[in-house]
């Protein structure tokens, strides 16, 4: 019986994909498994093993992800109007995942790589000039920064609060547990913005 129900949900789930009237919502949250969920976890696991060739796989993968995300933001508004936009994308990501082609790896080895080489010198530029300017700016709102840490702090601890009483709507409202839960936090928040 598990083994029928199992094959019912998959050709289910399989169907629902693949049609080209299903609903879009199903393919973008394939596309995000596929694209980032499966890889980030793939990419883990080449670290855990500390195997180089993993590593690299994972790392070329990352590195064309990255670019075609550049692409994609151009050009999403546009294509995603297209007919079955969103199952050629599936594809995509899945052919840059698969042995024994690895559509990563020859992407970055043709079009990636040499692009990257060509323009090293002032992309190192862009690099360094820009983190000269997160830094200066870091530096000139420091202030600014812990102002907004301390504030972020207080927020989610009322909201935390919020969701307690909430979810235990009928326990005693004497909270001495809760109220020491609550002063320990406002007194880290204001250690550490001293």
């Amino acid at each position: 019986m598990a083994l029928l129900s199992s094959s019912v949900a998959g050709e289910v789930g399989l169907r629902l994909l693949l049609s080209p009237l299903g609903s879009n919502i199903v393919v973008k949250t394939a596309c995000c498994t596929v694209g980032v969920c499966f890889p980030v976890y793939s990419t883990f696991k080449a670290i855990e093993s500390k195997s180089k060739e993993d590593q690299d796989q994972w790392l070329v993968y990352w590195a064309v992800y990255g670019s075609f995300s550049i692409v994609e933001l151009f050009s999403d508004k546009l294509l995603s109007w297209f007919p079955l936009y969103y199952h050629v994308k599936l594809a995509f990501l899945i052919w840059l995942q698969l042995p024994p082609s690895y559509g990563s790896r020859q992407l970055y080895v043709r079009y990636l790589r040499p692009f990257l080489l060509k323009h090293q010198s002032r992309l190192d530029q862009i690099a360094a000039g820009t983190s000269i300017e997160i830094s200066r700016f870091l530096s000139a709102h420091q202030r600014e920064i812990q102002l907004m840490k301390v504030v972020l702090q207080k927020s989610f601890i009322a909201a935390y609060q919020v969701l307690q009483d909430f979810l235990r709507p009928s326990e005693e409202s004497t909270g001495d547990a809760r109220d020491d839960v609550r002063r320990d936090a406002i007194e880290d928040t204001r250690s550490n913005s001293d």
